[in-house]
């Protein structure tokens, strides 16, 4: 439809803390994700997918990894005449002053000169650590026939957990007229997914004049969104009703990963109307011994199993030894799981050696344990 109008801008800049070693020294975008993918390859699938094929990536915190993998546009099928993927760090104001993004408008504020050369009609904010598929030309669809000046994302959740979110309340049209970070007291369980298409030319005032305001927070849920409800702007919600799953914690990542082996997943990596793309390495095919027992995995190429893998996510390039076994876990890419180990509900990070005999991780423990040792 009119998605070649759009640009998408993708907020990738966050420190990932949460994820602990995970992101010691890669942005938590392209941390890996189902053995072979990382991250941000769902938010940049689906901009491919959805035939937005102009996108800014924003980047920060430990950007060097990111910054070279997204400028490899042809990954995604982005790399077109009309388009592509522009990374965009936080750069010099003037001669005297750098300043990281401040918040996420400060983020878009910033890159206003990029966003002004590509001349859009709509700009879509996306987030690049979500897993999730969506048809963003659906979204805008949606916004062009409501006459919104802005649509949001939302997503129902459970009500005794709606106050962990940014809450929508919106009229018998689903158009929002009230908007609670995260109340005590939530009146609806429409929970902001953190995706916003906006109308280019009324975001660009409303920037400009929050990056005046010395009091403001420069983020969209604390202060555009709330100055568009104060002006009466017109704000559609728009209901997802796929898989989504914010993956900024050990265990939510996790999650994630053991969703993609349940029956009928909703997340379906092998879905060949809606591909999820990524880079791909020229190695040899997975290799599984005849002393291997091997059960309701996703093992990736390159990977050679001699021992127990049962209901795990085995990345790209990955070892286990004889008589090792790997139960209710995730291994990136590079692992190396010595004869005789057990691992059990797991992450094991991207090179990281677990020795022979080892023993890590409990069927009865409620956390998820982190190992991430990295190469030796």
């Amino acid at each position: 439809m009119r998605a070649n109008k759009m640009v998408a801008m993708i907020l990738a800049g966050g420190r990932g803390s949460r994820l602990k070693d995970l992101t010691k020294k890669v942005a938590k975008p392209a941390v890996h994700f189902g053995g072979k993918y990382r991250i941000i390859d769902f938010a940049l699938s689906n901009c491919s997918n959805s035939d937005v094929t102009t996108v800014g990536v924003l980047t920060q915190y430990e950007s060097v990894l990111l910054n070279s993998y997204v400028a490899r546009d042809h990954y995604w099928g982005l790399d077109t005449n009309n388009g592509g993927v522009f990374v965009l760090s936080p750069r010099e104001k003037d001669q005297e002053h750098f300043e990281e993004y401040l918040g996420t408008a400060d983020a878009i504020t910033q890159n206003i000169d990029f966003l002004d050369s590509m001349d859009p009609e709509y700009v879509l904010i996306l987030s690049g650590d979500h897993i999730y598929k969506m048809d963003y030309d659906a979204m805008l669809k949606h916004h062009i026939n409501n006459g919104a000046d802005a649509t949001i994302a939302v997503l129902e959740v459970p009500l005794k957990e709606a106050s962990r979110f940014g809450i929508m309340n919106t009229d018998e049209n689903d158009m929002i007229v009230d908007f609670e970070e995260k109340p005590e007291k939530p009146k609806s369980n429409l929970a902001s997914m953190g995706i916003y298409i906006f109308s280019y030319k009324e975001l660009r005032k409303y920037l400009k004049e929050d990056d005046k305001n010395a009091n403001s927070h420069h983020d969209f849920g604390k202060d555009i969104i709330p100055a568009y409800l104060r002006d009466s702007k017109r704000l559609a919600a728009y209901r997802f009703k796929g898989y989504w799953k914010d993956v900024g914690t050990i265990d939510s990542l996790w999650e994630a990963n053991m969703d993609l082996l349940k029956e009928n997943s909703e997340l379906d990596l092998g879905d060949k109307s809606w591909k999820i793309y990524t880079s791909d390495v020229n190695v040899l095919p997975q290799f599984i011994s005849g002393d291997a027992d091997v059960q309701n995995c996703y093992i990736t190429q390159g990977s050679y199993i001699q021992g127990t893998v049962h209901n795990s996510v085995v990345g790209t390039c990955c070892e286990i030894g004889k008589d090792a076994r790997v139960y209710d876990s995730v291994l990136m890419p590079g692992c190396k799981v010595g004869a005789g180990a057990r691992i059990t509900r797991c992450i094991v990070g991207e090179d990281t050696v677990i020795e022979p005999n080892e023993v890590i991780g409990s069927a009865e423990s409620a956390e998820i344990e982190l190992v991430a040792r990295g190469k030796k």
